[in-house]
């Protein structure tokens, strides 16, 4: 597309992929740039402040909040680099095209590139929602202003993110533990993770049984012979089914009404009815009738991904991103499932293409968004262009995580535009008449599909992995009223109550959506922050918190609950709306929440508590440390309180007499984190134990903490050492489990186990250092266990020993021979992968997990990626590896490191000399008045 002649234009993106392919569409006279994202933030740290600010108190928010909330922007530096560049370029146009995403943030980082750049020539705004040729040209051809509202309102979300972090954050450093972070949107994500295991740990299971009939038709017409019915009803009440139970209790809800039948009611009730008669009582028909599914959104693209290719939300909008700026699909930060009409008249044409006239209904179809403040303007999530392109068209263009992206969203948006699947279903009621006159009433339902309709094209996923596919059917015999039927078979079958699902990606999007919590731009980002910041660890695809994520969000509920209240969170993405609509002032916003001043236009209920401010400091003395990192379970046979409690080195249980665990004990002083004001390693508040690594809060049970306290955390007694009559006692440290007698401590070998260690292995553990003999020179020679292994020493020689047994009975000779020899460099054979996972499904090399010095990880051969906290080399799937893999790829190979520079040999000191200078030291020591510690500055930035 030609520009005005002599005309040249500097068009701005955010990415160089997107700047290729638009470049592509225009002519001569355009110069397509990328910015790489944003290109200014408010300051990371103390360092990224401007010196002449240094001083300011509002500094370290990077938010004047006394005056209008003036946010202090810095250019990244990582991106100086490139703004030096764009500088340039702007002095060499006629004019600038700002074509950054359509969306908030979009429209901010244009706003920051005019205030970066200050340009001399025009600015304007081009926007589209697809890379195509045709809706580059419409938007170069119809440009616009920047939208001043949807720049205040990103700019309110990011101040407002900026002071919930950096106020709420050093609450928790304090009372939980250092570096820690909170998030306006991360915590209530993570508070209804925690929700939901704190249902599963109180959850109890109930057993009930039914009776499960294959029943037969005696003369079969149309459908099968044969079918299966479940006993429903007996004498005229109804079964209990897994719903009738209380989840706390595991006992059937009071007025329920049902029969509860147990092992020997269902196996005695199915005796008494073998042989009897079955008669049909009641057959009800009616029409079925399925529409079409909406094209997608963000968050039900994320869904789907999740449930049908197992990708996190991170892998699918990462995927989609490169679909979008290559111009196969429409922008994918969406909450419309509007369609274009030129995307309908698309859709139906291919339908009938692919499926035939009978397949388009009269009509096109529109929908509705169910999502609150929907940007209705923009268009759902679907393929780009006028003519769709088929994923067979696609195939050799995409690599097989895009193809998979694009066929899933081609497919949805073609179904979203085809008929109904229609069908009947049927519902069956079957009554017995057992040999002890009990009247006992089954049931079976049936479902036919004459015409599927859309489900050609696509069937949805559930959440659910045991449900029902949509196109299933269930065929029934043709059944009437009063028609006898003979039972095959009558089976009682024992069932279990199971508690509530944890959430996954896709239901948490789910959930939060439903809540108006969360904007799509911000759905996998908020996935992402609460794994890496080690509130949420995966296993397989769902998402278990850890508990230091209990102990955040404890703290929160107790302290500060309306900051993580939902509806409240909600609203203020309510506000950000009302702002983006031009509705409402962002500084009066921003007023009433960190103030609690309204200023007479802001929402009441955001000034809560007298503000964010108030809040965070004047009820700080109030937090009690040791009581946040508590979390009470239970309490034991014999009387003792049984908590979890997160301390420096991970979580730990302990137990004791009631009140001596998390109530009666004097309370740490209130900086002191963690709560471990009576020390964590010598503490005398009860016996303790070490949670493994990947023990999730619910496994928790009586029995598994009863197994940690006597196998290998709690304290225990082994005997007493005959020499010292001290006792030995088996405990279990940081560094794993030791024995312990009086001052000497020694750590178990390898082959040892805390379960299995007599008192005699104690005795010999600790006697290491053995002293084996002295040499003919007159040096001592020892044999210990090390790092590496057993081994013997004699001054500064060390030579390795071939076992642990070793060290107890080699000999002086056996040493000094050992330690004579010339040391020898083995290089070991390599150890066998701990597991072979099949090739990457992108690039088809083979993957192998293997074990490495920090831990087990993953390799294709050339790029390596440790398993993250709660993976295990058994549970990882090949789509997790192959994601872990593609973010090492993207990131590149890491840096070489320059080789340091030996430092100039330190000039030899005689002991005199060195003697000397101690006693001066010592005796300015003593002439000094000690000076008092300066505290300890926070060096970690809050996540926001």
């Amino acid at each position: 597309m030609p520009s005005n002649a002599g005309t040249t234009r500097l068009v701005i993106v955010e990415s160089p992929a997107k700047a290729k392919t638009i470049s592509g569409y225009l002519g001569p006279g355009y110069v397509v740039e990328a910015s790489f994202g944003h290109v200014r933030d408010l300051p990371r740290n103390a360092a990224d402040v401007p010196a002449k600010y240094k001083g300011e108190p509002w500094a370290r928010l990077g938010v004047d909040v006394d005056n209008g909330f003036h946010a202090l922007y810095v250019v990244s530096p990582d991106r100086k680099q490139q703004i030096s560049k764009l500088v340039k370029l702007a002095k060499e146009v006629d004019e600038i095209f700002l074509a950054t995403d359509e969306d908030r943030e979009g429209e901010a980082i244009a706003w920051h590139l005019v205030e970066t750049l200050k340009p001399k020539v025009p600015v304007k705004r081009m926007v589209f929602h697809e890379i195509t040729k045709p809706a580059i040209q419409a938007a170069v051809a119809n440009p616009r202003e920047i939208d001043r509202d949807l720049v205040d309102a990103q700019e309110a979300r990011r101040i407002l993110d900026r002071l919930y972090g950096y106020e709420v954050s050093p609450v928790l450093w304090k009372k939980v533990m250092p570096k820690l972070s909170a998030g306006r949107v991360q915590s209530v994500a993570t508070r209804i993770v925690v929700e939901r295991e704190r249902q599963r740990m109180a959850f109890r299971t109930a057993e009930y049984w039914d009776i499960l009939a294959t029943l037969a038709v005696a003369k079969p017409g149309e459908g099968p012979r044969t079918f299966n019915a479940t006993l429903v009803a007996l004498g005229g009440d109804r079964i209990a089914t897994g719903k009738d139970f209380e989840p706390t209790t595991g006992r059937v809800r009071p007025g329920a009404g049902v029969v509860h039948l147990d092992e020997g009611g269902a196996r005695g009730l199915a005796a008494r009815l073998a042989d009897q008669p079955f008669t049909v009582t009641r057959v009800e028909e009616k029409p079925y009738r399925r529409r079409p599914y909406a094209p997608f959104i963000t968050s039900t693209l994320q869904q789907e991904a999740a449930r049908k290719m197992r990708f996190s939300s991170q892998q699918t909008m990462r995927t989609a991103q490169r679909l979008y700026e290559n111009g196969y699909i429409t922008y994918m930060r969406t909450d419309s499932v509007n369609l274009s009409e030129t995307a309908i008249t698309a859709a139906r044409r291919q339908i009938v293409e692919l499926y035939g006239e009978r397949s388009v209904p009269p009509e096109p179809r529109r929908y509705t968004g169910k999502v609150k403040n929907a940007q209705e303007a923009h268009e759902a999530i679907r393929p780009a262009g006028d003519n769709f392109r088929t994923p067979g068209e696609v195939a050799k263009e995409l690599s097989a995580e895009e193809f998979k992206l694009y066929e899933l969203i081609w497919r949805r948006t073609i179904a979203s535009q085809m008929t109904d699947a229609v069908g009947s279903s049927v519902s069956v009621r079957i009554r017995a008449v057992s040999s002890a006159q009990e009247e006992a009433d089954f049931g079976a339902t049936g479902k036919t599909i004459t015409d599927p309709g859309f489900l050609r094209a696509y069937v949805e996923s559930s959440d659910d992995e045991n449900a029902e596919a949509e196109d299933a059917e269930r065929r029934l015999p043709t059944l009437v009223k009063d028609q006898p039927l003979t039972a095959d078979e009558l089976n009682a079958q024992g069932h279990h109550t199971q508690p509530p699902a944890r959430y996954t990606e896709a239901s948490l999007v789910k959930a939060l959506e439903e809540l108006g919590i969360g904007r799509p731009s911000t759905y996998a980002s908020i996935m992402q922050t609460i794994q890496d910041r080690g509130y949420v660890v995966k296993r397989g695809q769902a998402m278990i918190p850890s508990f230091l994520a209990f102990a955040v969000i404890g703290l929160m509920e107790r302290h500060y609950p309306r900051l993580i209240d939902y509806d409240f969170t909600a609203s203020m993405e309510n506000e950000l709306d009302e702002i983006a609509g031009g509705d409402h002032a962002a500084v009066d916003f921003l007023t009433s929440f960190y103030f609690g001043s309204t200023n007479g236009t802001g929402d009441q209920a955001i000034a809560h508590a007298g503000g964010l401010k108030k809040l965070v400091t004047e009820n700080l003395s109030e937090i009690d440390a040791r009581s946040v990192n508590s979390i009470p379970l239970f309490t034991d046979d014999e009387g003792r309180e049984v908590v979890v409690r997160v301390g420096r080195y991970g979580p730990y249980l302990q137990r004791a007499l009631p009140g001596s665990v998390s109530g009666s004990a004097p309370a740490p002083a209130s900086g002191s984190a963690s709560g471990e004001g009576e020390g964590e390693e010598g503490g005398s508040q009860g016996d303790r134990a070490p949670i493994p690594e990947g023990l999730a809060p619910d496994e928790l049970t009586p029995e598994k903490v009863h197994e940690l306290f006597l196998g290998g955390g709690g304290e225990r007694k082994l005997g007493d050492d005959p020499s010292t009559g001290e006792p030995i006692l088996l405990k279990s440290g940081r560094f794993g489990p030791y024995v312990a007698s009086g001052e000497r401590k020694s750590s178990l070998l390898r082959s040892q186990t805390p379960d299995s260690l007599t008192l005699e292995q104690a005795l010999q553990l600790l006697r290491l250092p053995r002293l084996i003999g002295v040499a003919p020179d007159g040096t001592e020679v020892f044999a210990n266990n090390g790092r590496y292994g057993p081994y013997v020493k004699r001054g500064d020689e060390f030579r390795s020993l071939d076992s642990e047994d070793k060290m107890f009975t080699v000999t002086l000779d056996e040493a000094l021979a050992l330690l004579a020899a010339p040391k020898t460099r083995q290089r070991r054979a390599a150890a066998p992968p701990l597991r072979e996972m099949g090739n990457d499904p992108l690039t088809e090399k083979p993957l192998v997990i293997k074990d490495g010095r920090f831990g087990p990880y993953v390799t294709d051969g050339e790029f390596n990626a440790s398993l993250r906290r709660g993976q295990t080399p058994e549970e990882l799937t090949l789509e997790q590896a192959s994601e872990m893999l593609a973010e090492k790829r993207a990131k590149g190979p890491a840096p070489k490191k320059k080789a340091a520079k030996k430092a100039a040999p330190a000039k030899k000191t005689t002991a005199a000399k060195k003697t000397t200078a101690a006693a001066k030291k010592t005796t300015a020591a003593k002439k000094a008045p000690a000076k008092k510690a300066a505290p300890k500055k926070a060096t970690s930035t809050p996540n926001e």
